[in-house]
């Protein structure tokens, strides 16, 4: 097994590795690149593609000192997959098991963008570009959003 030569790498720890496999293969196109079992057959590790990214999936371990996220509580971190058509990427991810946080919408600073949570606690972020701006519009942008919403 080659492993990962990115300079950051993310592990995200869930209830049920092998139901996150299942649920990133049909939401996002997922791509299993290996998985560990314990004699019991319970996937406890695990390595998952998604586009040119990989990442580790893992069980939680009081000798890592890491555990799921609570029942109903999302993690903070938010997970960016950039895609060629956002709705019909949000509606397989949903249709995965995926709940709606935020539909697809146009966003100021030139991305059409939408949120959703997967099962086990993370958000994830759909993104397409649809405009590259530069610094200076950015800011005229983000000042005229802010000024119109009384910040």
């Amino acid at each position: 097994m080659k492993h990962s030569s990115s300079p950051i790498v993310l592990s995200l720890t869930v209830a049920d590795v092998a139901l996150a496999l299942d649920f990133y293969a049909r939401a996002f196109g997922g791509e299993e690149l290996m998985r560990m079992a314990a004699p019991d057959g319970t996937v406890v590790q695990a390595e998952m593609k998604i586009g040119d990214s990989a990442f580790y999936l893992s069980v939680g371990s009081e000798d890592w000192k890491a555990a799921p996220t609570a029942d109903g509580a999302l993690a903070s971190c938010l997970f960016i997959i950039t895609v060629d058509e956002v709705e019909p990427a949000f509606a397989r991810a949903l249709s995965a098991g995926g709940v709606e946080i935020e539909a697809p919408k146009d966003q100021f600073w030139g991305m059409r963008t939408s949120i959703l949570a997967d099962p086990f606690g993370y958000r994830w972020n759909l993104r397409k570009i649809t405009e590259e701006l530069s610094a200076e519009e950015m800011k005229r942008r983000a000042h005229e959003v802010m000024a119109g919403a009384g910040a």
